[in-house]
């Protein structure tokens, strides 16, 4: 006869242990302490096997019936219930492991080895700093889109909404990862298309005229002054590289005869080295820079330390001074790669 709740509710301790049969192999034990435990008898590969399926009244009659249903669905497909459990067990600790933050800190791990900036893997760590207050130490696996949406519009209301979309491009490529490694089944990040903020695009202004490019290169021509200022300048438009790479150009990296100049990797903002074909007249620059600085390190020393570049405020100040106060020389994202060192002369 089946179980009631009444009947579960009414069962009481005695000097022996005992069972209350509700019926598919489902009873009631009641230990002599009071307790009233579901167990389940089954068959598996001839043997008799027994499962625990909970503590009433915490599992309800209905739940336990449901767990038993459930178990003899396994049975039928030819699966032991209590193997199977073992193996939920297994996978759902594996996932308590398998955080967001872990697997990010594995995929920062796999861009340091590839060889990132380390400027690029401290940005990289920040933007997962700021999803791991909310997403860090949840399973990867069971993050949903609105968990991360929610992370993501914490760093939007703060205005930073640039911020937010770079966030969530690289917690895809944590997500992807954890697929790759096999722990997550999708990436939820995909389904936030469209959902964060578009920030407005800066449009920086730019000398783009022939005839005011060629005024502002006659104006650098007549510099009066420092001959290493004025040929920095020279040498930024005539070569296209990043006013950093041109501060610490080193007199060893230069092959006037081949006319290159090799640029190593750990100057470079892509952590791989650079080879810039230098033209006659850049190489008339730099042969007549050197009767100047050829003695130091640098093309470009500083006036009161030889042995350290100009600063990064020298060249900005020479072009305020000829009369372009909002000048500076910047490279160009260009979309295809053969103009991919392109530049533009901001202004």
């Amino acid at each position: 006869m089946p179980l009631s709740d009444a009947a579960c509710r009414a069962a009481k301790s005695a000097e022996k242990p005992y069972k209350i049969s509700d019926g598919g192999g489902l009873h009631l034990l009641v230990e002599k302490n009071g307790s009233r435990l579901w167990r389940q008898a089954y068959r598996f590969d001839g043997k008799q096997r027994l499962i625990a399926l909970g503590a009433y009244p915490a599992v309800s009659l209905g739940d336990a019936r449901t767990a038993r249903d459930a178990n003899k669905a396994l049975l039928a497909k030819g699966v032991d219930p209590s193997a199977q459990r073992k193996l939920d067990r297994s996978a759902a600790r594996i996932a308590r492991t398998n955080t967001f933050r872990i697997v990010a800190d594995e995929l920062i791990a796999k861009f340091e080895a590839e060889g990132d900036a380390p400027k690029t893997i401290e940005k990289k760590n920040w933007l997962i700093g700021l999803l791991a207050g909310d997403v860090g130490d949840r399973p990867i696996a069971e993050i949903a889109a609105s968990e991360l949406l929610d992370a993501l519009r914490k760093i939007e209301r703060r205005g930073r909404y640039d911020t937010a979309r770079r966030a969530r491009s690289l917690a895809g490529r944590v997500f992807r990862y954890a697929i790759a490694t096999g722990r997550a089944e999708r990436d939820p990040s995909g389904d936030l298309a469209g959902a964060l903020i578009s920030p407005k695009v800066q449009h920086r202004a730019a000398i783009t005229e022939p005839k005011a490019v060629g005024a502002l290169m006659r104006a650098i021509d007549d510099i009066d002054g420092q001959v290493t200022t004025r040929a920095a300048l020279q040498l930024i438009a005539l070569t296209f590289v990043r006013p950093g790479e041109l501060r610490h150009a080193e007199w060893t990296e230069f092959d006037l005869q081949g006319a290159v100049w090799s640029i190593p990797k750990e100057k470079m903002k892509m952590p791989r080295p650079h080879k810039v074909p230098l033209s006659r007249q850049a190489i008339a620059i730099i042969k007549g820079l050197c009767e100047v600085t050829g003695t130091s390190r640098y093309l470009f020393p500083q006036i009161r330390s030889w042995h350290r570049p100009i600063s990064d405020g020298t060249l900005n100040a020479a072009l305020r001074r000829l009369g372009y106060p909002r000048a500076r020389f910047r490279r160009r994202a260009a979309p295809r790669p053969e103009i991919q060192n392109g530049h533009a002369l901001g202004t």
